[in-house]
């Protein structure tokens, strides 16, 4: 269970960041979803840990969007009776810690920033993407899923999970064509 959770954890956040585009609601939907599958599925066999792992994620965003709507509603209703602070914001501790990039001992200073700027451009496309292709399209090229556990994740068809990575998969290219991105 180590193992699986340790080698899916990234991911994990990728997946999460994408769908709530915020790192802190990230960081406690894939803890959570973590603790879910510790807690409830231990005892499974490792071959069905990638799937339930990514039902549980995927009803974690689903439940964190649920929660965010009735949040907003009663915000909205009492911010007349509590004001904000003067500056309006607090400062959150999570925000200066700077994900790890990786090995790059053996790149240049050049080819570094180039990396970086071609996955700043990829993310920020994929983020435009709309909501099943993103899912579809992340399960099976960052996930690595096949379309049959694509499709029983996402609760859908093979031949919407075959739709939706290949409109995603053109809509990105011509979107980083567009920025003069050749891969």
């Amino acid at each position: 269970m180590s193992d699986f959770l340790a080698s899916v954890e990234r991911r994990a956040f990728k997946h999460a960041l994408f769908a709530v585009r915020d790192e802190e609601a990230a960081l406690d939907l894939v803890q959570d979803a973590m603790m879910r599958l510790a807690e409830k599925y231990a005892d499974k066999p490792p071959g069905e840990l990638p799937l339930l792992f990514q039902r549980i994620l995927r009803n974690a965003v689903t439940d964190h969007f649920r929660r965010q709507k009735v949040r907003n509603l009663w915000t909205t209703l009492l911010s007349s009776v509590f004001p904000d602070n003067d500056d309006g914001s607090e400062r959150d501790p999570l925000d200066s810690v700077e994900p790890e990039l990786g090995s790059t001992a053996a790149e240049s200073a050049a080819d570094e920033v180039e990396r970086i700027q071609v996955m700043t451009a990829i993310e920020t496309e994929i983020k435009r993407l709309p909501p099943r292709q993103r899912e579809a399209f992340l399960m099976r090229y960052w996930e690595d899923m096949d379309v049959a556990e694509t499709a029983a994740a996402m609760g859908c068809s093979e031949g919407s999970v075959k739709t939706h990575c290949s409109r995603a998969t053109h809509t990105l290219a011509l979107a980083l064509k567009a920025r003069g991105i050749t891969l």
